[in-house]
């Protein structure tokens, strides 16, 4: 008996305890039944989206198949119809290929009779040539043979005179050098004497050390060598009197430099941006490089006096491209 109550003390301590744990795990048993039926939503709600997918594919589908009987049918009755017309034509290639053997043999003895009558014909004319015909057959070849002899002699006339005509030109062109060359002797002689002056006016400024001296005979001087330069450069070497006129022109620049005067060679140089130097035009020059610039003509020469430039240069400049 009194294992029996206490059996029933203990149970009424455990209540409460056992009370709390049933009902902590029917809470839990709530949660997982929520959670489940959620899960529940969504799969109902994705089955829905997949049967409808389903049922617009069939329609699809089901379209679909309409559409290309329609065509299928369509295409069967457009081959009835080029089956229809390829047995037309063949039809109509036999019955052409008939008529042309036709028309070949009536071609064929056309043709022949057209042959026969032409031999006759033709042995006819032989037959009636006589020596009056025969005569005149030469003579017809006689005038061909004698035009083309006429026309040989005027060709070799032709050729003969334009040989003289460039001959005459090039004593000309050497006439006219000579007598440039000759004219550029009296200047250069004439610039020798007035050589004079300049040495004198170099004089005249070291014994006046505040006097500014004058540039304008020399650097007229400087322009008339750089134009008589540039015409004998133009010149045959072979013309009469060029070399003396060259070492004139080496002994006015020589003069030149003695009294202070420099006329820096710029021909053949590589032109860049940097030099003081006044570009008139440029020449477009297919030998050289792309972009490569070279001075290949002096209009006006540069001229430095004791080192310093009085005058800059104005050039020609090639280009390549």
């Amino acid at each position: 008996m009194q294992n029996i109550k206490n059996i029933i003390t203990l149970f009424v301590l455990l209540l409460p305890t056992i009370r709390a744990n049933a009902q902590d795990k029917v809470v839990d048993f709530s949660k997982e039944i929520q959670s489940l039926q959620t899960e529940n939503n969504k799969l109902k709600s994705e089955y829905k989206d997949l049967k409808d997918k389903v049922t617009k594919l069939d329609t699809d589908f089901s379209d679909a198949n309409k559409q290309f009987r329609v065509k299928l049918t369509k295409f069967d009755e457009a081959s009835l119809k080029a089956t229809k017309s390829l047995d037309s034509l063949k039809n109509k290639i036999q019955q052409n290929t008939s008529d042309i053997s036709q028309k070949n043999e009536e071609l064929g003895l056309k043709i022949s009779s057209t042959e026969k009558n032409t031999n006759q014909k033709i042995t006819a004319v032989d037959e009636s040539l006589d020596k009056n015909s025969l005569y005149g057959i030469i003579g017809v070849l006689s005038a061909i043979l004698l035009s083309g002899l006429l026309y040989w002699l005027l060709n070799k006339r032709q050729k003969t005179d334009k040989i003289d005509l460039i001959e005459q030109l090039s004593k000309t062109k050497s006439s006219i050098e000579e007598s440039l060359v000759k004219e550029f002797g009296k200047q250069t002689e004439l610039m020798e004497t007035q050589l004079q002056l300049i040495e004198q006016q170099k004089t005249t400024t070291q014994t006046t050390p505040n006097a500014e001296p004058d540039h304008s005979l020399a650097l007229k001087f400087a322009d008339q060598i750089i134009t008589i330069e540039r015409s004998v450069g133009l010149m045959d070497e072979k013309t009469k009197g060029l070399q003396r006129i060259k070492n004139s022109i080496t002994n006015l620049k020589d003069n030149l430099s003695a009294n202070g005067y420099e006329m820096p060679e710029l021909i053949g140089k590589a032109f860049n941006q940097g030099m003081k130097v006044i570009v008139t035009s440029s020449i477009p020059d297919e030998n050289l490089k792309k972009g490569e610039e070279i001075i290949t003509k002096i209009i006006k020469p540069q001229v430095n006096f004791n080192d310093k430039m009085i005058q800059a240069a104005q050039v020609e400049v090639s280009v390549g491209y």
